[in-house]
């Protein structure tokens, strides 16, 4: 059976816009450096492949060369947009469309200090107000 596309960017494709987040427009040779320097060592020709299919799915935007022949990248989704569709989407195809089951999930596998739990704890009372 075939693979369903999905909006949710690949890991790569991840990788690419969060380095692109950080400092937008990039070439595909700032951004192939990028990649190797948090251990994804990829050859040009790859990383050019990947940009190319992420300015078809809409993630990226090619923007004509200034200066030589290098074109730059930029993104055209934001952080936040990416990190709730993938989100949404896990708590779609993991928990069922439970938030409850997925924060219940993320206290039994992550270490909270006394400070973390006070910041969530405004959080939820905020969430609490705004709902009343």
């Amino acid at each position: 059976m075939a693979r369903k596309t999905s909006d949710a960017p690949t890991e790569l494709e991840l990788q690419i816009l969060k380095l692109l987040w950080q400092a937008a427009p990039r070439t595909a040779r700032e951004l192939r450096d990028g990649l190797a320097e948090v251990g994804r060592d990829l050859a040009h020709t790859s990383v050019i492949t990947t940009l190319q299919k992420m300015v078809a799915k809409g993630q990226l935007k090619q923007l004509e060369p200034t200066e030589g022949k290098a074109f730059r990248f930029e993104p055209t989704v934001t952080e936040q947009s990416v990190s709730q569709g993938m989100l949404g989407d896990l708590v779609d195809r993991v928990f069922d469309g439970s938030a409850e089951a997925l924060m219940l999930s993320l206290f039994d596998v992550s270490e909270l200090d006394a400070e973390a739990v006070k910041r969530l704890r405004r959080v939820f009372n905020q969430k609490l107000r705004e709902q009343q």
